[in-house]
């Protein structure tokens, strides 16, 4: 028993009439994801406000996001082109709780921090 024969039979397709068959194509891409759930929330720490005033914009972002679809997402919803998109990667830790002496984890994340033209601005709060 063969998986593949040697004799392969070729369809050909005709035309009839002036008619032509139309292929219909979709216009979505194999990348299109929900714009909406890769921004989490914005990060609104002192560090993250202190450099808003540089046009730096700081989020949570979710984990299988990318520099390209947070760029996406941020033309989308806020309607601003990002220069420029750094994304850090914040692992787990476990510490020591100040007075028992308890294990404490801690929970990581993913940052995106997003670089604006000078003119730009995402009004967060």
């Amino acid at each position: 028993m063969a998986l593949f024969s040697r004799n392969k039979k070729e369809k050909k397709e005709t035309v009839t009439d002036a008619v032509a068959t139309v292929k219909t194509v979709s216009k979505a891409l194999p990348t299109d994801i929900n714009l909406s759930s890769v921004l989490v929330n914005p990060r609104i720490t002192e560090k993250a406000v202190r450099q808003n005033d540089n046009n730096v914009y700081t989020f949570v972002v979710a984990r299988n996001a990318t520099k390209y679809t947070v760029a996406d997402a941020v033309k989308a919803l806020f309607k601003v082109t990002p220069v420029k998109v750094n994304i850090v990667n914040k692992s787990p830790r476990q510490f020591m709780s100040g007075g028992k002496g308890r294990t404490v984890s801690e929970k990581g994340m993913k940052k995106a921090y997003v670089y604006l033209k000078k003119g730009d601005r995402i009004d967060i709060v």
